[in-house]
């Protein structure tokens, strides 16, 4: 995709929606690392159910250490991967304590070092929490950058690099979650909602759906991702 078209394609978006942010509910940096670690196989309600009873009564490192492997896994055990998750989330929180004071570090490498943190959830947590320019790629982000044409790649690392190449530098804050967002919402797996779509004049993706918006409104298009959540 080329410049031109990828500046006025990034620019609908930001037009649509100018503070776009996670659907995770969190609080603090470590929240939101602990709300990530435990999505994987899971959609966001399902971690905001589980995260809003857990971090009631712990929410710092040293208050999950205090809980200990029992009552964390019981306290997880609704999403899938409890145990595993459980176990990298207690290892996470005793290097927090031990190597940076009980902070969530502001730097890839210390992130990428903590036990169950990849590159995708260290740029979430870099994007999200602390405003980097990062991207992580998830499956809907790959799905739409493949689709768009905005960065083809048949890696996340090589749409990552992609996406970080022709996207211009005043929509990177935020494009991570516009197309999430997009992807989660209008350009879905099965069924692309393309006649609701903002960008489909733009989209390089050869099997469009057609027809009407299911219900012929003008309600804002589900790629606006339009959903309150706290910070």
């Amino acid at each position: 995709m080329n410049t031109q078209i990828c500046r006025e394609l990034f620019s609908r978006l930001q037009s649509a929606n100018p503070q776009p942010t996670t659907e995770l509910i969190y609080r603090t940096p470590f929240e939101l690392l602990i709300a990530v670690m435990l999505s994987a196989q899971a959609t966001d309600k399902q971690v905001n159910q589980v995260t809003q009873r857990l971090f009631q009564i712990a929410n710092t490192p040293s208050a999950i250490l205090a809980l200990g492997e029992e009552r964390l896994k019981r306290s997880i055990r609704s999403l899938g991967l409890f145990n595993t998750k459980a176990r990298h989330i207690l290892k996470t929180c005793a290097s927090l304590v031990e190597r940076h004071g009980g902070e969530v570090p502001r730097d890839r490498a210390a992130l990428e070092s903590l036990p169950g943190v990849g590159r995708k959830t260290a740029n979430v947590v870099l994007n999200t929490a602390f405003g980097e320019p990062t991207l992580a790629v998830d499956t809907h982000i790959f799905r739409v950058a493949n689709r768009t044409g905005i960065a083809p790649g048949k890696t996340p690392l090589a749409v990552e690099e992609g996406l970080m190449r022709c996207i211009p530098e005043p929509f990177l804050r935020h494009a991570h979650h516009w197309l999430i967002l997009h992807g989660r919402y209008t350009c879905t797996a099965r069924r692309p909602h393309c006649p609701e779509c903002l960008i489909a004049d733009l989209c390089a993706y050869p099997n469009k759906t057609s027809g009407e918006a299911r219900d012929g409104s003008s309600r804002r298009p589900k790629s606006l991702g339009f959903r309150p959540a706290r910070e």
